[in-house]
């Protein structure tokens, strides 16, 4: 198949090129002022004017020819993998305002729901079922009032934010940490597919990209970068989610943090935002009010889960504004409502007496 050769593929076949960051390409950039295709007639010593090692330019001016990149689009095409370039008018304007855009995005699905205002929700990977349930409501709620939600489908709060704004109808976007070929985790492979058919997975890593602990850091910068705003819902101190959040402050994005308990190791990094400074949230309205005239409050939003239909008592409504469909344990339900034991043990079973609510092995419990 023939392809068009022009600035555009020349750009995405000077990123696929191995040994080719970042930096080498911008500057190139600047040294060819955007105009990449006349990289293909240059000599190695046009490149070394231009800041590049001898090695480097020999490497590019001998890889960098038009079978190689016509080879590496129909790879891609192979794969069901679009390319947007930093070249290319639909490329989401937040992004452009980072320090270091990625110069190409590699995606399977809709890039159209990241033209809804978005909020990135990020969180540690071990979550507590305080976070998994505020995460997926939080998730669920923002989709409901139309927003995109970005996050990294890692496990933990990732996953439930994706799942609850996969639930809604603002979407979601998940910017992957490899290739747009590897699902990973592969405990996420049916997310994975579900975000692909609703929403959109995205990555600045090439095809066959292995798996490494640097590049989950690396694009991080993305998921803040193309966020209004990011919230972050469980974070130990040390916390990969904090570095989303410096990043977050360093693109002079707003930071979100939802409170947890003072106790609890997987809060301290979320109480350290707030006492920096962060925004407490506990609601989708919360976070939305910043951004009233994007995100209109007057949108629709899920209603109560407790229906109209049933007379709840103060407690039961407390009680089931905290289980979800992911299951919540006795002890953890003490520590959230601050009930008696006695008084929590009887208000549970009024609920399940009342179909409400089921009881599960390892004394746990979840909405029906």
């Amino acid at each position: 198949m023939l392809y068009l050769i022009n600035d555009r593929t020349v750009l995405f076949g000077l990123h696929e090129l191995e040994g080719v960051g970042w930096r080498t390409i911008d500057r190139l950039a600047s040294g060819v002022s955007g105009a990449y295709s006349c990289l293909l007639d240059a000599e190695p010593a046009d490149l070394v004017a231009f800041g590049l090692k001898p090695s480097a330019a020999e490497h590019i001016c001998s890889k960098l020819t038009v079978p190689f990149i016509e080879g590496r689009l129909e790879a891609y095409e192979r794969s069901r993998v679009s390319v947007m370039t930093a070249l290319d008018s639909d490329y989401p304007p937040l992004l452009r305002e980072i320090a270091q855009p990625p110069w190409i995005l590699y995606f399977r699905g809709d890039m159209r729901v990241l033209e809804r205002p978005s909020i990135a929700m990020v969180g540690t990977r071990s979550p507590t079922a305080y976070g998994k349930k505020m995460a997926f409501e939080l998730g669920r709620d923002l989709s409901a009032y139309g927003a995109c939600v970005v996050s990294g489908l890692a496990r933990g709060i990732d996953a439930s934010a994706h799942r609850g704004a996969l639930t809604e109808a603002g979407s979601t976007a998940a910017v992957l940490g490899c290739g747009p070929d590897t699902v990973y985790p592969l405990e996420n492979a049916s997310l994975y597919a579900e975000i692909e058919e609703k929403g959109v997975l995205l990555t600045e890593y090439p095809l066959g990209t292995q798996i490494k602990p640097g590049l989950f850091p690396q694009r991080n910068r993305i998921i803040s970068g193309l966020s209004l705003g990011t919230v972050v819902v469980e974070a130990a101190d040390r916390s990969g989610s904090l570095i989303t959040a410096d990043q977050a402050l360093e693109q002079s994005r707003d930071v979100f943090a939802v409170p947890g308990p003072v106790t609890s190791p997987k809060s301290s990094g979320t109480l350290e935002l707030i006492r920096q400074g962060a925004k407490m949230v506990a609601s989708a309205e919360h976070i939305l009010e910043e951004y009233g005239r994007l995100v209109p409050l007057g949108g629709r939003r899920r209603e109560n889960a407790v229906g109209a239909d049933y007379a709840a008592t103060e407690d039961e409504r407390k009680l089931l504004g905290l289980l979800s469909a992911a299951p919540v344990t006795f002890d953890e339900l003490l520590t959230l409502t601050g009930f008696e034991f006695g008084h929590l043990h009887s208000v549970l079973l009024n609920l399940i007496l009342k179909k409400k609510i089921a009881p599960l092995s390892g004394s746990s419990y979840m909405t029906l």
